[in-house]
């Protein structure tokens, strides 16, 4: 089955989407990243991919709305935004479902194995950020010379079974997606693939199925209702 899984950026304590993650560019959609949680959970939605901008970033840490959100739901959580170390893969597993791992994977890879070690690989993800088909870390703000498709071997090889990409030029735009390099992280990565960047209309999310991903992280074109939610085609 095709999972829709909606997406819930904390920036400053707020439920907020970036244009291209643009920090200077947010749209607030909820004052509080609680209410934007229990609109989908009523929804029907199982999981909730939630990030903490500030975090990610280095600005700061929204953890308090984070756990507030995690038992204020149902919907299974996860959880990604300057997860960099073993200690805060733990923490946060202690009170969510999951953690996505970005740049840790490239600058620390060992802290991948250690969690998928100790909590398994149905419980940590790995988060392949690019921008024109270069992986991109540490908020999106630097952009490597590796390829995606060879992140997307390295984690593999590591024992990763979950990976979300991001097409980091079309996030937040609604400009629709680029299927190309979806198509190539599809080749290089056997296992559960969700990806996410320009969704803008159920054609969308139909060209993400028919490549074969086993779902979308989606946001701005839920909160602005080009997407019906739950998803019934």
């Amino acid at each position: 089955m095709f999972l829709v899984v909606p997406c819930i950026d904390i920036q400053q304590g707020r439920a907020v989407r970036l244009f291209e993650g643009d920090p200077g560019r947010e749209t607030v959609y909820f004052a509080d990243p609680l209410e934007a949680a229990r609109k989908w959970d009523a929804l029907g939605a199982t999981w909730l991919h939630v990030v903490d901008l500030d975090a990610t970033i280095g600005s700061g840490q929204n953890a308090q709305a984070v756990a507030r959100l995690a038992a204020g739901v149902g919907a299974k959580v996860e959880l990604g935004g300057g997860v960099r170390s073993v200690a805060a893969g733990r923490e946060w597993l202690a009170v969510l479902d999951r953690v996505v791992l970005g740049t840790v994977a490239i600058t620390d890879p060992d802290v991948v194995s250690t969690l998928l070690e100790e909590f398994g690989p149905d419980r940590v993800c790995v988060s392949i950020d690019a921008r024109g088909g270069r992986v991109a870390v540490r908020g999106w703000a630097e952009t490597t010379e590796l390829d995606a498709t060879q992140l997307a071997g390295q984690v593999v090889a590591r024992g990763v079974t979950h990976v979300i990409y991001t097409d980091i030029s079309r996030d937040g735009t609604m400009r629709g997606v680029d299927e190309e390099p979806v198509a190539r992280m599809r080749d290089a990565f056997p296992g559960t693939l969700m990806a996410g960047g320009g969704v803008g209309t159920d054609a969308d999310l139909d060209a993400y199925e028919r490549l074969g991903l086993q779902g979308a992280i989606v946001g701005r074109a839920l909160y602005e209702g080009r997407i019906g939610y739950p998803r019934t085609a």
